[in-house]
């Protein structure tokens, strides 16, 4: 992965040395990495067509990674939301992955944890955006090139 295709990587942590030295992570491991302590900024950075990963904590003031999830997945469902927390909680952690994030990560982890679901969740998110281009492009090439022929079987093709 070159830094020219560097999967993107936002990554949201109240804790500015875990913030840092797992932005030197992911970046060491090829990610394109933008860190926020407030997530707010981080939900500003985002929308339908970013082509990226969240990672966020969740113990944060004002919203919490929950709660940040949650806008996220309101967003857009098919971004991949990685939850990391200090305090494994294990109810909540199967809520969070049943309603849809990509993994619960609980602190102190080992960085290839991380990279590797980091990497995992950012192959999907490229299939999905390359999905969604193709169905774009293939709408597109169809509203472009009307069926020809008047024949009973043309018939049936137009209205399916």
């Amino acid at each position: 992965m070159t830094n020219d295709d560097a999967a993107p990587v936002i990554l949201v942590d109240d804790d500015s040395d875990l913030l840092k030295a797992t932005a030197q992570t992911l970046e060491l491991a090829g990610f394109s990495v933008s860190a926020f302590s407030v997530a707010a900024e981080a939900l500003a950075r985002l929308d339908t067509g970013f082509a990226g990963v969240v990672v966020s904590d969740i113990r944060m003031p004002e919203i919490d990674g929950l709660q940040l999830f949650n806008r996220i997945l309101r967003l857009d469902p098919d971004i991949p939301v990685i939850l990391v927390t200090g305090h494994g909680d294990i109810a909540v952690a199967v809520k969070a992955i049943k309603d849809g994030a990509y993994d619960f990560i609980t602190k102190p982890f080992a960085a290839d944890r991380l990279v590797q679901s980091v990497r995992r969740a950012a192959e999907k998110r490229r299939l999905v955006m390359e999905n969604r281009a193709l169905r774009e492009a293939a709408g597109e090439a169809q509203d472009g090139l009307p069926l020809i022929g008047q024949t009973p079987a043309m018939e049936r093709l137009r209205r399916t």
